[in-house]
């Protein structure tokens, strides 16, 4: 444990390394690439967001400042954390989220909202502040992983593109550190955009590089984010030739014998004899995607050996999850590919998270804490603060959220060298900090989860059912000593 505190992702212990020198120095860099053939994003959203700001603006209450949360209240059933994904496509987003011609003209020939909330959209652009968990970092029940700060007005808007968002990104990634945790040391590749639809894929496979996925199959996800993709061929190459073995040569003599050879296509045996033979033993890998996988790939790993190809790889496909890739901890396989089972988030394809107002101006001015208490779905009024408390032994022991007075829980820094703060400042003033957005802020969030997880007490990685790793736990300014 060290003297002092640290910062945002920085380390609890020395050995630690702090994220930017990991990375590099903070860099400006520009936007991805928006996925839609529109540039506005400000339609991504549902109609009660606009007449809510309609009727909000007819009554003088759309400038009131106030500050929404979002946070989940419990964690899907068997899940002892959440990964916290997709806070980088928020802010790639943010400035693309504007009321152009299209858009007003689409308002306002379906009559959604009036002139006065045309003429406000018009205008708009987020100018408010934005703090939150940094991308890559573990959440649990009640952690306010995002805050939205601003005018009723501009951050009303904002509800549904945040939680379609972070809602399936992290999803993803909590499925995805699963899965990397089941697998060791052992690589596991994505590719699963067929089971998905043609933008959440490229999400998908950004949130799975974050949660641990070593490459993608899409390319798309690779030419925006700068990840590794990966992919060879399939069952129809060999299907497409006259026999095994003339797709075989035909792929190595395209792609070179470090490629990697589908051998089940017809009999597995004689498939990796046809694969060495033709590649030789510096064939790259050959890929199981059906049958026994444990069993098969203790055969194939046994002739493979045989054949002199002692290096040449297994990887395995075929509807993996968590549970088996955990199943195949002691089979001879080097790689898995994971599809379906992680663009679904494994069972659970939404966190549940919401995005709930906590606070807001009153007549006078003044910011007051408000809360919903409607059964099984109240809310804790009021700012929040979050930290997590460490052990001696390093590891992660309590989540603390921090309530209390406005000013006390803004100003709110940890006493106390066991506890590291979690929100960090993502918009200040509509500025976009650059350090989450492209190429650069996936690296950093896969950087950071792997350094948070790390941290998780041992039953953490259990696929087992149980309660969330660590407890939340309020802390109350107010109620603290003088």
């Amino acid at each position: 444990m060290t003297d002092e505190l640290r910062s945002i992702g920085a380390p609890l212990t020395d050995s630690w390394p702090a994220l930017d020198n990991v990375v590099g120095e903070p860099r400006p860099l520009p936007a991805a690439p928006l996925p839609a053939v529109r540039p506005s994003v400000a339609l991504l959203t549902d109609r009660y967001e606009l007449t809510m700001l309609q009727a909000a603006l007819a009554d003088g209450t759309a400038h009131r400042h106030c500050v929404f949360e979002v946070f989940t209240r419990r964690l899907p059933a068997g899940r002892r954390y959440g990964v916290l994904a997709g806070t980088g496509r928020i802010l790639e987003a943010l400035p693309h989220f504007v009321f152009e011609d299209a858009e007003l003209a689409y308002l306002e020939q379906n009559a959604v909202v009036d002139r006065r909330t045309l003429d406000y959209l018009a205008n708009y652009r987020f100018t408010g502040t934005i703090q939150g968990y940094v991308e890559g970092e573990v959440f649990f029940p009640g952690s306010p992983v995002l805050q939205v700060e601003g005018s009723f007005a501009e951050a009303v808007l904002l509800e549904t593109l945040v939680l379609s968002i972070l809602n399936y990104d992290s999803a993803v990634a909590s499925a995805a550190s699963r899965m990397t945790s089941a697998a060791g040391n052992r690589p596991v590749l994505e590719m699963g955009s067929r089971r998905a639809s043609e933008q959440a894929a490229v999400a998908a496979a950004r949130a799975a590089v974050i949660g641990g996925f070593a490459g993608t199959s899409n390319l798309e996800a690779g030419m925006r984010y700068g990840l590794d993709t990966i992919g060879t061929a399939a069952h129809a190459f060999t299907l497409l030739h006259d026999s095994e073995r003339e797709a075989f040569a035909s792929q190595v003599a395209s792609l070179g014998a470090g490629t990697t050879l589908l051998v089940d296509t017809y009999d597995v045996r004689q498939g990796v004899a046809t694969a060495v033979d033709v590649a030789g033993t510096g064939l790259g890998a050959v890929r199981l995607d059906s049958g026994d996988l444990g069993g098969l790939a203790g055969e194939v790993r046994r002739q493979l050996d045989s054949l002199g190809a002692r290096d040449t790889k297994i990887v395995v496909t075929s509807d993996l999850d968590e549970y088996a890739i955990a199943s195949l901890a002691a089979a001879p396989v080097d790689v898995y590919g994971v599809g379906t089972s992680l663009v679904t988030g494994s069972g659970a394809p939404t966190c549940g998270m919401v995005y709930k107002l906590v606070a807001r101006a009153d007549a006078s001015g003044v910011l007051q804490p408000v809360a919903k208490a409607s059964p099984n779905k109240a809310s804790v009024g009021g700012r929040k603060a979050a930290a997590r408390r460490y052990g001696r032994d390093g590891y992660a022991i309590e989540e603390i959220m921090v309530t209390g007075p406005e000013t006390a829980v803004a100003e709110w820094t940890p006493q106390s060298d066991d506890l590291r703060p979690l929100l960090a400042p993502l918009v200040v003033d509509g500025a976009v900090d650059s350090r989450w957005v492209g190429p650069y802020g996936v690296a950093n969030a896969a950087i950071n989860h792997g350094m948070v997880r790390a941290e998780l007490p041992r039953g953490a990685r259990r696929l087992s059912k149980g309660d969330p790793a660590i407890p939340t736990v309020d802390l109350r300014l107010d109620d603290l000593p003088d």
